[in-house]
């Protein structure tokens, strides 16, 4: 079991630096687009989106590493408790991007071309409608 623990930590690692090739070849690549693109309108805006984006998935990734470094890690409380903050952090900055990116809450629904207030049709729940006026 032991040998298969040193397996485990080694692949935890190797996720680990997977997810932060992919935060920074995403910065990279946002950079050099963005160096390419400086003089068109809208370049910064783009430039903020790819970077988010890769920050987004690079901790996604980094999560997942953590996951899997909780089966190799003694489960003593201490070990326990800096994983789950480690998780925790990493979480609530995936949020954070994520409100940043969206301009709304990962758990709401798209807007939809047809207005403030009306849900995506898409998860089959109603749209929502203002009432119908009354007249005298």
């Amino acid at each position: 079991m032991e040998h298969a623990s040193k397996y485990i930590h080694y692949v935890s690692r190797g996720i680990e630096i997977i997810g932060v090739g992919i935060i920074v070849v995403g910065l990279l690549f946002a950079l050099v687009n963005f160096a390419t693109r400086l003089r068109q309108d809208g370049a910064y805006a783009t430039m903020r989106q790819q970077v988010g984006k890769a920050i987004l998935l690079g901790l996604e990734v980094l999560v997942a590493a953590d996951i899997i470094m909780t089966v190799t890690t003694e489960p003593t409380l201490q070990n326990v408790a800096v994983l789950g903050i480690v998780v925790l952090i990493r979480t609530f900055l995936s949020f954070s991007l994520e409100v940043e990116l969206d301009g709304r809450w990962p758990w709401q629904t798209k807007q939809t071309g047809k207005g403030r207030g009306m849900m995506d049709e898409s998860d089959g729940s109603a749209l929502a409608k203002p009432s119908p006026q009354i007249r005298p």
